[in-house]
């Protein structure tokens, strides 16, 4: 297993610990729900600047004394908002959000069944990118190496991921047509062994796959991408689909998503404040520093 690095907010007091990698580890998962004064549900694939950004939140104002967040793609969260409790296998979590950060379109239809009033444009991506292993052992140097027969992709799950998948595999082949090539194995039906699928959370299984050897590369957000490579520098590289890795500028062809953030029916004593703070030119810096941008 990777060793992802701690991701909590810290509370300022020492906590006993117990878990392993392969079974009571949740990752995706912040903080203590019980205690909390301010919840957040997110999507996943920014959760390092969120992190950070609840860290300044917190520390501009103590009061809210603890936050507890989830990190995962849209359907678990959504799951948790509308029972209420979700199950982690033997873990019971009861949490409800003050403030839901989503694809507008998933927070589109939270408004249409009551959760919502509204929503607000908060931050955009700078496309995707090709994850390798540090090194690039197979020598994949853009779109058309994927059609090698040596080469397998990782994908995203297009049933509990449907979002990222559908951007992923709208800028493969927005990328190949550019390119005069066309990926067969996207819509191959069945799907054959090409494509290694992922299974819940993508932003985790992604590089997890490439280290076990179960994929040669990934297609992933390049705020992802960037994130791999900062905290396990000897382990990953990318491929840029346009600019480069320090200064990106995705192709047209490389799809760009967009998350909105919104408040859960009243938002609680905190949530209008985050909300407001979301807003911040401190989050604007915290957000570009992760390779995201203000939409």
């Amino acid at each position: 297993m990777l060793p992802w690095p701690e991701e909590t907010l810290s509370s300022g007091r020492n906590i006993p610990e117990w878990h392993h990698p392969g079974s009571n580890f949740c990752l995706d998962f912040h903080g203590d729900p019980l205690k909390a004064g301010l919840v957040v549900f997110s999507d996943g694939n920014h959760h390092m600047a969120l992190r950070e950004t609840l860290a300044l939140f917190h520390q501009t104002h103590p009061a809210v004394e603890q936050i507890f967040y989830a990190t995962t793609p849209p359907g678990p969260v959504l799951l948790l908002l509308k029972h209420g409790s979700l199950r982690i296998g033997n873990f019971i979590l009861s949490a409800r959000p003050h403030v839901f950060i989503s694809p507008p379109a998933v927070l589109d239809k939270l408004v249409r069944e009551g959760y919502m009033l509204r929503h607000m444009p908060f931050m955009r991506n700078q496309g995707s990118v090709l994850l390798v292993k540090k090194g690039n052992p197979k020598k994949i140097a853009g779109i058309a190496d994927l059609n090698r027969e040596d080469i397998r992709l990782f994908l995203s799950n297009p049933k509990t991921e449907t979002v990222s998948c559908q951007g992923y595999v709208s800028t493969l082949a927005g990328m190949a047509a550019r390119e005069n090539i066309t990926l067969s194995f996207l819509t191959d039906e069945p799907p054959g062994t090409k494509v290694c699928y992922g299974e819940q959370i993508h932003h985790r299984e992604a590089p997890q796959a490439l280290i076990d050897g179960r994929a040669d590369v990934a297609v992933v957000y390049y705020h992802l991408a960037l994130r791999y490579i900062r905290i396990f520098p000897a382990l990953f590289t990318m491929i840029p689909l346009g600019g480069t890795v320090e200064h990106p500028q995705p192709f047209p062809e490389n799809v760009i998503s967009r998350s909105h953030a919104g408040l859960i029916g009243d938002g609680g004593e905190w949530g209008a404040l985050f909300l407001d703070f979301l807003a911040s030119e401190a989050v604007s810096r915290i957000y570009a520093q992760h390779g995201l941008l203000r939409v």
